[in-house]
């Protein structure tokens, strides 16, 4: 994984409009895989070459959860970072994640609301120039002066 800046927290008093930040993973057989696992999701446009080929995908395609993961993972380790908490995602999947792709999932800083430590967040996962899920999260930062 790839990432611009380093794990950590960035606290409410010190995000700004138009803050970023990014990472970049490329999906393996095995993240498809584990997720399927953990998930229990075991959809066979997923996991069985023969039947994806059947689809309207043509071929396999990994969990769109599993890219949705990547934006937790922005949110969760770099912006806001450690302690922020999740409080509601909306998600559309414009294209399809396929094995051996790699996927930049970047989370921009839209709106702040200081008093109650809510950000509103815009979150993109692209392969290569290709948008393939975009939306919204909400978040609660941590505070320097709570935590």
């Amino acid at each position: 994984m790839l990432d611009n800046l380093p794990r950590g927290t960035i606290c409410i008093e010190d995000l700004e409009i138009g803050m970023k930040r990014h990472l970049t993973k490329q999906v393996t057989d095995r993240d498809i895989e584990l997720f399927a696992e953990v998930s229990t999701d075991r959809n066979p446009v997923h996991l069985d070459d023969d039947y994806a080929q059947d689809t309207i995908f043509e071929g396999r395609i990994a969990h769109g959860m599993l890219t949705a993961g990547l934006i937790s993972a922005v949110i969760g380790e770099q912006l806001p970072g450690h302690g922020t908490v999740y409080l509601g995602q909306n998600l559309r999947f414009i294209a399809p994640v396929r094995p051996g792709d790699t996927v930049r999932a970047e989370v921009t800083v839209m709106e702040i609301d200081y008093s109650r430590r809510r950000v509103q967040l815009k979150t993109e996962c692209h392969v290569g120039h290709q948008l393939v899920l975009k939306g919204e999260a909400t978040v609660l930062a941590p505070s320097a002066k709570f935590d």
